[in-house]
């Protein structure tokens, strides 16, 4: 994998750079989902992480964890042709 070369500024809370996994294609009952019908991911993988907030507070996660987040979480930016969603700490449910 290349080095992206984005990397979140901590302000009032830690922020994280996530790469969001793939749509599911089917179910799990293997059934083809069709491209209008396939949902947003709501897991992917850490790239990149602040440092520390204003509050001295560390990020819980780090680079390389696989975590689940909210449906509409973040915002989406595009680097160097890949997509990617910046998005506050707190918006992350759960380490996978």
């Amino acid at each position: 994998m290349a080095k992206v070369s984005i990397k979140p500024v901590a302000g009032t809370q830690n922020r994280v750079v996530v790469e969001a996994a793939a749509a599911e294609e089917k179910t799990a009952g293997g059934i083809i989902i069709p491209d209008t019908a396939k949902e947003k991911p709501q897991r992917g993988k850490v790239i990149a992480v602040s440092d520390i907030d204003d509050k001295g507070n560390k990020p819980a996660v780090k680079v390389g964890d696989t975590v689940l987040y909210g449906k509409y979480a973040g915002t989406e930016v595009q680097v160097t042709g890949k997509d990617y969603l910046i998005m506050r700490e707190s918006d992350i449910f759960a380490i996978v």
